[in-house]
């Protein structure tokens, strides 16, 4: 992993603040960085984008009773 230091202008550091002072619980500084230069890199094609989780319910009368206790091992076999 590599390290780096950035310098934000006035008006973003500002709104960044904002966001992270609103927020129920604040994410890292790290985690809110990481996650908007991914998003602007995969945008533009730098990253793949990130697939949307998928989950398929059971059918009616599947048998399956416990899906809440176990759902791990339910979507580690698909």
């Amino acid at each position: 992993m590599k390290r780096a230091t950035i310098t934000l202008p006035d008006d973003l550091d500002a709104a960044l603040e904002t966001y992270l002072r609103e927020q129920e619980v604040s994410p890292a500084l790290t985690a809110v960085v990481q996650i908007a230069l991914r998003e602007y890199l995969a945008g533009r094609g730098y990253l793949p984008p990130s697939r949307p989780l998928r989950i398929t319910p059971a059918s009616k009368g599947s048998g399956k009773k416990d899906g809440s206790l176990n759902h791990d091992r339910y979507l580690a076999q698909r």
